[in-house]
């Protein structure tokens, strides 16, 4: 009689314990295909920037329109809030700005150019 007690009662806690809700997803979890999506898009402009850059072919006003506008402008509106949003702080604004800076230097000493 104990043991029918006993295994009706670990039966029931096991039921019980299995039978917790989904929760709904949060907002970030239903942004996520929207940023992640703004993420890639902003990835691939950047990316076709570095590779004109990177183009001998390249003229020098191209070149500057990139560095002093096209690139700090997508960077900043685009690429930097969607991959802070989906690292969830592992990344910083303060960090990514520092990055951003660092490859403009980079590109402005290798091509002459001032802003």
């Amino acid at each position: 009689m104990k043991t029918k007690i006993l295994t009706i009662t670990l039966f029931l806690i096991t039921l019980t314990g299995c039978d917790k809700q989904a929760e709904p997803p949060t907002s970030e979890q239903s942004d996520n295909p929207t940023t992640t999506a703004q993420f890639e898009q902003s990835d691939e402009k950047i990316g076709k920037y570095l590779d004109q850059l990177d183009d001998p072919n390249t003229i020098q006003d191209a070149r500057t329109q990139i560095l002093c506008k096209d690139y700090p402008t997508e960077y900043k509106t685009n690429y930097m809030p969607s991959l802070m949003k989906l690292s969830l702080g592992e990344y910083t604004e303060s960090k990514l700005l520092s990055d951003l800076e660092s490859a403009l230097d980079y590109y402005k000493s290798n091509f002459d150019i001032k802003c």
